[in-house]
């Protein structure tokens, strides 16, 4: 049985009132052609290009998870989505409090089914999101969701560039894996973002969908990848609505005539980060 997916790929504002609009306009869309289920990108509860922290935070009873459940409920679809919530009272290196970078799982029936708290933390490329986001803990267990035949995983934008976090929601049982992101725009990045989510569906022979933000200073470019590697879509930098049909079979028989899953001889096993280096 296939799953219908829509993707969204939203431009997100700094600004609560608009993005709980934005999320009402994009369960219709999914609504509409009755899709399985929702996808909306990292930080899809509000965004700065200037850094996302405590200030952006809300709890998983507040208003951005509460309006999910309750468009789930009402529209009978299923939704991943980023959001950003209070952290442990941590302090960065600007001596501000961190929060946490998350991707929330609500079912059909409006009810929240797990949570991501990313784990890598974009230190790279001159930004630091470590000053303003606490990393979430290595060993938890991986948000999956199940829906018909397929099981849905989660990494993070720059979780993306660490193969060990896809191996391991599809250790999980992942056989599509889902990467919300704000991917933010330069050199090479694109491109970066394309070949690494085409790496992460060959060795893991899954679905890649790679939900990209709209909007200035991100790529937006969301894609579909199948498991023989193959691009299947690909958007621009616009904010668009993009609804496919994800098939387990052709998935299965990929995997049949690519056994790698059961041909590797290493396992992932999660440890603490290294300390960071003196700014």
């Amino acid at each position: 049985m296939t799953v219908r997916v829509t993707v969204g790929q939203v431009a997100v504002a700094d600004d609560r009132a608009a993005n709980l609009a934005m999320v009402d306009d994009a369960f219709g869309a999914a609504a509409r052609v009755r899709s399985d289920l929702l996808l909306l990108p990292e930080y899809a509860s509000g965004y700065h290009g200037q850094g996302v922290g405590a200030e952006h935070a809300e709890p998983l009873d507040g208003p951005f998870v509460a309006a999910l459940r309750r468009h789930a409920r009402a529209h009978g679809v299923a939704v991943l989505a980023g959001t950003t919530l209070p952290g442990s009272g941590s302090v960065g290196a600007t001596g501000r409090q961190r929060a946490v970078n998350a991707v929330v799982g609500v079912d059909a029936a409006g009810e929240l089914v797990g949570v991501y708290r990313k784990v890598h933390l974009y230190d790279a490329f001159g930004f630091r999101e470590s000053d303003l986001l606490e990393p979430g803990p290595a060993d938890a267990p991986p948000l999956t969701m199940r829906l018909g035949d397929l099981t849905f995983g989660v990494i993070t934008c720059y979780d993306l560039r660490f193969p060990e976090s896809a191996r391991r929601v599809v250790d999980a049982g992942a056989d599509v894996l889902v990467v919300p992101a704000a991917w933010v725009s330069g050199p090479l990045k694109p491109e970066h973002w394309r070949t690494l989510l085409q790496a992460r569906a060959i060795e893991n022979t899954v679905v890649v969908l790679g939900v990209g933000m709209a909007g200035k200073g991100v790529t937006g470019r969301s894609t579909l990848v199948g498991p023989d590697g193959v691009v299947a879509l690909e958007l621009g930098e616009a904010p668009e609505y993009r609804t496919v049909d994800v098939d387990p079979v052709p998935l299965a028989a990929v995997r049949e005539e690519n056994p790698s899953l059961a041909n590797r001889r290493y396992a992932v096993v999660p440890r603490e980060p290294a300390p960071h280096p003196p700014r």
